[in-house]
């Protein structure tokens, strides 16, 4: 499937996490993965970045597999599907998720 730009591939980003519960362990994934970054930095563990997308990505995937039941987006697309998750994963945390989602004609988050 070919995008011309990252606002169209959003638009099947979003449908590709039509499931709360998909966007949830994305939530949780990401976060993970940027606190095992930061405790990295400062704890001086090389270790723990390591393990920031082994925990960030089988947390997404796990959803994508077991709960959502879909392919995840990055095996076709890498760098707009992680653009595209820092982008969900900020409006879930400023509370914008549910607003976003009513504009695509998507679910909204507590579905």
């Amino acid at each position: 499937m070919e995008f011309r730009s990252l606002d169209e591939f959003w638009g099947f980003y979003m449908g590709q996490h039509s499931k709360a519960a998909t966007r949830r362990w994305h939530f949780a994934g990401t976060l993970t993965a940027l606190l095992c970054l930061l405790f990295s930095l400062l704890l001086g563990r090389p270790w723990l970045a390591i393990l920031s997308p082994l925990l960030g990505y089988g947390m997404a995937w796990y959803s994508h597999f077991f709960v959502e039941r879909n392919s995840p987006a990055i095996f076709g697309h890498p760098i707009w599907s992680l653009a595209c998750d820092f982008k969900m994963f900020g409006l879930m945390l400023t509370g914008g998720l549910d607003r976003e989602m009513k504009r695509l004609g998507k679910r909204p988050l507590h579905s």
